[in-house]
């Protein structure tokens, strides 16, 4: 979506194009943006009882699939009983898969006002686009088992967890920094 680095696709192929683009609008104050998360937070303690996250919203469409093709096979399951029989049944009935949805739609919607959409890879000068979707596709498959082997991803460990001073969750979140800093280190001459 928001992507520049392709230079060679995203040039503009006439000047009526170029001036067509509308120029990007500058990101929010960081600050500001986290008190607004934080206030978002909050009023999902308030009204849903609960705080933020997204793995579930994924564990309730899974489980929801498995008991759709193999019944039986979902109830005797532990990990997928416990999606089933905790009233949610259908993934149309967990809030949290609402919640997913309004992440991607509003993400979308936030990039088109600000003028960021654009179709692209981004990348480095020293990477292939089908080596940067390759490790980009690893990397969110890695966070997906972390995120199941941690019981919850970095929306729940950090911001819901972390809100309510979880040893766990802030003990999740220094794994988090200390393995992305880690990597980054091999990776880092993909960006230069």
């Amino acid at each position: 979506m928001a992507i520049l680095n392709e230079t060679a696709r995203l040039e503009p192929r006439s000047t009526a194009t170029a001036a067509a683009r509308r120029e990007a609008a500058p990101y929010m104050n960081p600050y500001l943006a986290g008190v607004g998360l934080g206030l978002v937070l909050l009023a999902a303690f308030v009204v849903m009882g609960r705080g933020l996250g997204a793995s579930g919203a994924f564990s309730s469409l899974v489980a929801w699939l498995v008991s759709a093709v193999a019944p039986a096979h979902a109830q005797a399951n532990e990990f997928y009983a416990d999606y089933l029989g905790s009233g949610v049944g259908h993934p149309l009935k967990d809030w949290l898969v609402f919640e997913v949805l309004g992440v991607l739609v509003g993400g979308f919607l936030s990039g088109l006002l600000a003028g960021r959409v654009q179709r692209g890879v981004e990348k480095g000068p020293r990477i292939s686009t089908r080596g940067r979707l390759t490790l980009a596709f690893t990397g969110g498959a890695l966070m997906g088992i972390g995120a199941k082997l941690a019981r919850g991803c970095t929306s729940g460990q950090a911001l819901s967890g972390g809100a309510v001073l979880s040893a766990g969750s802030w003990a999740f979140m220094l794994m988090v920094f200390a393995g992305g800093y880690a990597t980054a280190w091999f990776l880092r001459r993909q960006w230069q």
